[in-house]
C-alpha cells in the first residue's frame, strides 16, 4: 500500500475541508495540528483551493490531499502544489487510471457493488463510501463490504461525533472523512480555537472503537 494511505489509515479522521479564502489555510493546518489531527483533504470547490493546497503542504508538518477531484488537469494541478493523495466523489476510470499510472494514491468513491468490482478491476485497496449517510450509512457498508474483503473503504458524507464510532468499528472501514470539525461557518469566522476543540473531540472518539 502507499506510504500515504497507511498514514490516513493511522490518522482513522480525514478533514474535509473547503477554504473560501487561501489566507485560512495556515491558522486551519495549526488548529488541526494542535488538535492531533495533522491531515486534511481540500475540496477542490472554490477559487481558493489550489493556494490553500499550496500554503498548507510548505509547512511540511501536515499531509494535505485534493477532494472533489474530477479531471486529470485537477489532479496535476493539486500535486504540483503539494497534494500527497487525490479524492475523487466517484469512480473516473481515466481519473483514476491517470494516477494509479503516476503512482499517486487515489481514493474514488462508490455506492455499490459494480462500482466495487471497477475498483479492484482497477487493482484499487482503498476507496471511498460516498455519501455514506444518504445511501444507508453504517448498515449499506456492512452489506456491500462483505463479499469484498480484499478492499477497505473511507466512508464520508453525513459522518459526525455521533456517528463515527460506528463507522471506525467496521473491519472494513480505512478511515472516516468528515467535515464536522473544520465547518466553513468556523474558518470564516476565524473560530480556529473551536476546531482545535473539536478535533481533540474526534481523535479521543476514536480511541473509543
Amino acid at each position: 500500500m502507499h506510504p500515504e494511505l497507511e498514514k490516513l489509515k493511522q490518522r482513522r479522521i480525514i478533514p474535509v475541508v473547503t477554504l473560501a479564502n487561501a489566507q485560512d489555510a495556515s491558522p486551519l493546518a495549526e488548529a488541526l495540528i494542535k488538535g492531533g489531527l495533522p491531515c486534511a483533504e481540500i475540496t477542490l470547490r472554490t477559487d481558493a483551493a489550489i493556494d490553500s493546497i499550496r500554503t498548507m503542504s510548505q509547512r511540511k508538518d501536515i499531509q494535505v490531499g485534493a477532494g472533489t477531484v474530477l479531471k486529470i488537469d485537477q489532479v496535476k494541478a493539486a500535486v504540483d502544489n503539494g497534494a500527497t493523495f487525490i479524492v475523487s466523489p466517484g469512480l473516473n476510470p481515466k481519473v483514476t487510471q491517470y494516477c494509479i499510472e503516476q503512482k499517486i494514491p487515489i481514493t474514488p468513491g462508490i455506492t455499490n457493488p459494480t462500482d466495487i468490482e471497477m475498483a479492484l478491476e482497477l487493482g484499487l485497496e482503498v476507496v471511498k463510501f460516498f455519501p455514506a449517510e444518504a445511501f444507508g450509512g453504517v448498515k449499506t457498508l456492512q452489506a456491500i463490504s462483505t463479499p469484498y474483503g480484499m478492499i477497505q473503504f473511507i466512508p464520508t458524507g453525513g459522518i459526525n461525533i455521533n456517528n463515527l464510532v460506528d463507522y471506525l468499528r467496521l473491519p472494513s472501514v480505512f478511515a472516516c472523512g468528515g467535515s464536522w470539525m473544520v465547518r466553513s461557518e468556523l474558518i470564516a469566522k476565524q473560530q480556529f480555537d473551536v476546531i482545535t476543540k473539536l478535533t481533540k473531540e474526534a481523535v479521543s472518539v476514536c480511541l473509543l472503537r
